[in-house]
């Protein structure tokens, strides 16, 4: 599967203190991490499901040097320019996991199950964020925040841990909820464009992946996700946010 990854914050003048390098530096290891864990889930599905190729390849680990091997532009370079093109509040990079294009074929509906595997990831990665941020709310670790952003979502309460916890944490939940709200998305070459086999027929599922194998349709697919991505994110993350404030 290829994945992109994508957070944002409004720009602002060029300037590289110390702060904004310790966030740009938080960005780019939650990055790492958040793409890690999502080519290794599918890799793992994948080979639970008879597709080894992900396997032989090194993916189903959670080390990064194999992912890092297999997409070194989009793991170290592009997330790195980025970094410094917007002064480290915007990152963006991609990963990906091999499969047999023939298993997915053969087997539309276990390569669906595959694919969601990814997102799946990273949702779990955003609610374990969310509870360890809900915690450090309740317990009068962490607190409302002056200023607001992504990487941002509360501050420490005193000097000390707590700040980097806050940073790591706002930027963990802030990312992979991006992640899996974008590759959620029922359109190829996204993840979520593996919905439809479920829910249609062994030989409509096989048609579907045949269709959505074509670059014409990927092209097709990113513009539109791409364009639509703000309208549906947007209250998908300020429900999941107040979910964390609610009572605390």
């Amino acid at each position: 599967m290829n994945d992109g990854f994508v957070a944002e914050l409004p720009s602002a003048a060029m300037s590289f203190d110390r702060d904004t390098v310790v966030v740009a530096l938080a960005w780019y290891f939650v990055f790492v991490v958040s793409a890690v864990l999502h080519e290794a889930a599918h890799a793992l599905a994948a080979w639970k499901l008879g597709d080894s190729t992900a396997y032989e390849g090194g993916q189903v680990s959670i080390n990064p040097l194999p992912h890092i091997e297999r997409e070194p532009i989009g793991m170290i370079v592009v997330p790195l320019i980025s970094l410094v093109v917007n002064q480290g509040q915007w990152v963006f990079g991609w990963a990906s996991a091999p499969y047999n294009v023939h298993w997915a074929l053969s087997h539309p509906k276990r390569a669906a199950a595959m694919a969601l595997a990814g997102p799946a990831a990273n949702l779990i990665l955003a609610v374990l964020a969310g509870v360890a941020l809900r915690v450090g709310l309740v317990h009068g670790f962490f607190v409302a925040p002056d200023d607001f952003g992504y990487a941002q979502l509360v501050d420490a309460a005193g000097p000390g841990v707590g700040v980097g916890a806050a940073k790591l944490l706002s930027i963990l939940f802030s990312l992979n909820m991006i992640l899996f709200t974008f590759n959620m998305f029922p359109l190829p070459p996204l993840d979520g464009s593996a919905i439809i086999p479920l829910i249609v027929s062994y030989e409509g599922a096989a048609k579907y992946r045949h269709y959505a194998s074509q670059p014409a349709f990927w092209m097709m697919g990113m513009l539109v996700a791409w364009n639509m991505f703000p309208v549906v994110f947007l209250p998908i993350f300020w429900r999941a946010y107040a979910l964390v404030f609610s009572g605390a």
